[in-house]
């Protein structure tokens, strides 16, 4: 096990490891706890009650964040005719079809971060699953990136909409934007991520659903969230 820096010790002290913070005190104690010469990101950690392993109880989702995550995000759009002028007036890095597909297969293309897809471009981009899927970069009609909507998703992505899925230990890991947002601006995109993480609960899902929180920084310690203190905030 690698020895952690002295800064990251110096950091950790400032953490009662025993204690769940209220968000909103969470929230605050992070910058205190960065160090880095970097400006951060946030990243948010819940454990959820459900059991992954059963379709039924998969999580997944989106959110647009109230301020967005701080970063560039590049989108690529599959669409052809008015869908494909639509994708570049909405703000698209890159908007093809078939050429696009080579280019990811042949050259191993990867610059982009989000890929959205018209539901006539899926037989060109199945084909791809086997580079797109293990990165999440599959396009899916469940997170909304399979639609002729393609003008709305692109703005959506690029002003800072995120997808969740639970992990098969039952975590979701998201950022939720940079430690220079400061203290409420953070906690607002933590509790629309939160808020629709509850919405998405699935019906067979049974005792305590969110059985954990956390909030970190890139470099920093991990502060303990009360899942007790967000009732009241998301009218639960």
């Amino acid at each position: 096990m690698s020895k952690r820096g002295k800064k990251y010790l110096e950091a950790r002290a400032k953490v009662d490891r025993n204690r769940r913070y209220p968000l909103k005190e969470a929230v605050e104690l992070l910058k205190e706890l960065s160090y880095a010469r970097f400006d951060e990101t946030v990243d948010l950690a819940v454990r959820l009650g459900v059991d992954p392993r059963k379709p039924e109880e998969m999580v997944r989702g989106s959110v647009v964040l109230p301020h967005g995550t701080g970063r560039e995000v590049k989108v690529l759009v599959f669409a052809k005719g008015e869908k494909e002028k639509e994708a570049r007036e909405a703000g698209a890095d890159y908007v093809g079809a078939e050429e696009l597909a080579q280019k990811i297969e042949k050259e191993g293309w990867l610059e982009f971060d989000k890929v959205v897809a018209t539901p006539d471009m899926m037989k060109v981009v199945s084909r791809l699953g086997r580079i797109l899927g293990p990165r999440g970069l599959m396009p899916s009609s469940k997170t909304g990136t399979v639609t002729f909507d393609v003008g709305k998703v692109v703005r959506e992505l690029k002003s800072g909409r995120i997808e969740y899925k639970v992990d098969k230990y039952g975590n979701v890991h998201v950022p939720v934007g940079k430690v220079s947002f400061g203290p409420d601006k953070i906690h607002e995109n933590i509790l629309a991520v939160l808020d629709s993480i509850v919405r998405a609960k699935p019906a067979t899902s049974k005792g305590t659903y969110i059985r954990s929180i956390t909030v970190s920084t890139t470099m920093g310690p991990g502060v303990k969230v009360s899942p007790e203190s967000l009732r009241e905030a998301l009218c639960l």
